[in-house]
This record gives C-alpha cells, structure tokens and sequence, in this order.
C-alpha cells in the first residue's frame, strides 16, 4: 500500500522526498505486546546547514526535525493482536492510507505545508524547527 501511495522502499522504511523535505515511515514493534507504532519523521533540507540523503540511520536511529505518530484513530490497524481476518485488515490499512497517510506526506514535503500541518495542530514544531522555518518565511509560522 505505501508503494500504491506514492513512497519508496528502502533500508526498512518507506519514504517520500522533495527537494525542501524527506518523510520516512517506519514501523517500531512494541515491547509489551503484538503492537506497533508508526514512526512519522520529517527531515527538512537546508535546516542547521544540513542537506539529508537516505540511509538507514534516518531510518532506525534519528527522530528527524519532526516527529510523530499515527492517530489514535487509526490504532488498532497496526494491533495484531485482536483476531481480525486480512481482509479486514487490509481495508483498514487502505484507509489509514488514503485518509490520513497520503494528504498528510504530501503536505509535509513542502515547507509551507510543514507551516500549515503546524497552523492545525497535527504536527508540534520544536522550538529550533519553528525558528529556522519562520526565518524562511518572512517570520510566520
């Protein structure tokens, strides 16, 4: 479905680029049970001097500029425990998808849709973030 979407593979995550941001999803496997978590990083390119490239560090060690998870919404997708046949599943995936996945990376490869993610409270901006970006913009953010 993330390739159906518009991401690539690679070094275990998937990915969306532009030439202003990186968007990596990556899966984290709960310690406790049969959960898991979906990693949502955001790298912004020029940010602190830094221009990012793939690799498996952005991956599986760094939280990027931005961080976040799925909503709680869209949860017990990623939930293997309940007894839940792979139909519907799939379905629920699709939807995390189309609803949430797709609109949201494709906002958050530009920095005036980081901006606006921010403006509606779905992503935080730390403060270095915040600072970098409102002095590419003419001070807003």
């Amino acid at each position: 479905m993330a390739k159906e979407s518009g991401f690539e593979s690679a070094f275990g995550g998937w990915w969306k680029e532009s030439s202003e941001t990186i968007v990596v999803l990556d899966l984290q496997k709960s310690n406790f049970n049969n959960l898991y978590y979906l990693n949502i990083k955001i790298y912004v390119q020029g940010i602190s001097g830094k221009r990012y490239t793939r690799s498996k560090n952005l991956v599986k060690k760094d939280v990027g500029d931005i961080f976040r998870r799925q909503p709680p919404a869209y949860s017990s997708v990623l939930d293997i425990d309940p007894a839940e046949n792979d139909s519907m599943r799939k379905d629920k995936l699709e939807k995390m998808f189309l609803e949430f996945l797709v609109p949201f990376a494709d906002k958050a490869l530009s920095k005036s849709g980081i901006v606006e993610l921010a403006e509606k409270a779905e992503i935080y901006l730390p403060p270095a973030v915040k600072a970098w970006l409102s002095q590419q913009n003419d001070g807003t953010v």
